[in-house]
């Protein structure tokens, strides 16, 4: 299948008149966070991207002097056009200037959100592979209250509710085309996914990430600053795991991601990895992502005999996607045979590699069950496991 081209919108063709409340002079997509002016950061973060071939930048009609001065010569970039009165105006000039280059699929970017970062934007590309447009959506935490003239009158289902975010993304002709249209009808849409919806077009989520704020008034300056210090705000999760897989005749187990040649094998549905098993599953309770059979049914026939590596990295992403970070992990293995110390090594190593995380952070630890039980009698082996997350506490 031949490579789709991806071309990317980056709006910022507004004043940024909220964020200039602290009497800055600058529109907002030019003042600088971390010594770089935000419009660079969010453009970097898509030429950073191999797969994205043109950046179309819009602004606002008195901001050419502005955009110059940014210095950006990347050869994937193209000459700025001005927006109109509105976002939605804007958008639509920018879809008019990419139509003769005739891209497969846009990404649609507020300029305001320097922090979209690379894992979030791959899934927006990847979810359009079966949808019309792909947006990343955060659920949100707080209860939501309706009111008219100051009194509560409806309190809404917050779980049938998400905070939209950008990139947003869609197939290039179909979003052109409702934005065409609902020009001639409609001027008063938010976002683009709305114009999408309206034009009866499949519109899917994504996870979004809580870093990936839009910079709107004065104290998100300060906010994106301790973002670029590393000083966020944050809170230590733990979660727990526990698993345990019969043995039948084999050459070989799998554990925590090494394959261990022995006179048995472990039974399940996957590589039946019980280390790792219990890993995802701490590190799944930790961020409340329920379980491994949540996510990977063992009735679903995809997963027939596939490594338990998968598994763990699919946690580890979910980390990431929140803005979280793994602080240690540690699993204990309870069997007789065979014997783990001189394989804890090539375990962490396996560990580290499927998440990114250092070995250093990472503790195998295996004891035998004094011959007793189902384990002593080697019918099957135990694991447990504990994760230590970090993730941005959001108040």
């Amino acid at each position: 299948m031949s490579k789709k081209s991806i071309a990317v919108i980056v709006v910022a063709a507004g004043k940024g008149e909220r964020a200039s409340a602290d009497g800055s002079p600058d529109p907002k997509q030019y003042r600088p966070i971390g010594g770089v002016p935000v419009t660079v950061r969010t453009i970097s973060s898509f030429l950073d991207l191999p797969y994205v071939d043109l950046v179309l930048p819009v602004i606002h009609a008195d901001h050419a002097d502005r955009f110059a001065a940014l210095n950006l010569t990347d050869e994937r970039i193209l000459p700025p056009v001005v927006g109109g009165a509105s976002r939605q105006a804007s958008v639509l000039e920018g879809l008019k200037a990419l139509a003769p280059r005739q891209p497969d699929l846009v990404l649609i970017q507020d300029a305001a959100r320097p922090f979209s970062r690379p894992n979030l934007i791959g899934d927006v590309v990847a979810t359009l592979a079966q949808s019309d447009g792909a947006i990343p959506a955060l659920p949100l935490t707080d209860t939501i209250k309706r009111f008219r003239d100051g009194q509560i009158v409806e309190t809404e289902d917050r779980s049938q509710l998400v905070a939209a975010q950008t990139p947003q993304g869609f197939r290039f002709q179909r979003i052109f085309s409702a934005h065409m249209r609902a020009a001639n009808i409609r001027r008063d849409f938010t976002d683009d996914a709305e114009i999408a919806e309206w034009a009866g077009l499949k519109v899917m989520t994504v996870m979004g990430d809580p870093y990936n704020f839009k910079i709107t008034h004065p104290e998100d300056f300060a906010r994106a600053e301790r973002i670029l210090q590393g000083d966020v705000l944050m809170e230590t999760r733990i979660g727990t795991g526990y698993d345990v897989h019969p043995l039948e005749p084999g050459d070989a187990v799998w554990l925590a991601g090494v394959r261990i040649p022995h006179h048995a094998r472990l039974k399940g549905h996957s590589d039946a990895d019980v280390a790792l098993h219990a890993l995802t599953d701490a590190i799944l309770g930790a961020i409340g992502e329920g379980d491994i059979g949540t996510h990977f049914p063992p009735t679903d026939m995809q997963w027939r005999g596939v490594a338990s590596t998968v598994f763990l990295k699919h946690a580890g992403e979910l980390v990431s996607k929140i803005g979280g970070r793994i602080v240690n992990l540690d699993v204990t293995i309870v069997c007789e045979a065979p014997r783990i110390a001189e394989h804890v090594p090539a375990m962490r190593e396996a560990i580290g590699g499927a998440l990114g995380v250092a070995t250093n952070r990472i503790a195998i630890k295996a004891t035998t069950n004094e011959k007793l039980g189902f384990i002593g009698r080697e019918e099957g082996i135990v694991a447990m496991a504990s994760a230590s997350i970090e993730i941005p506490r959001v108040d």
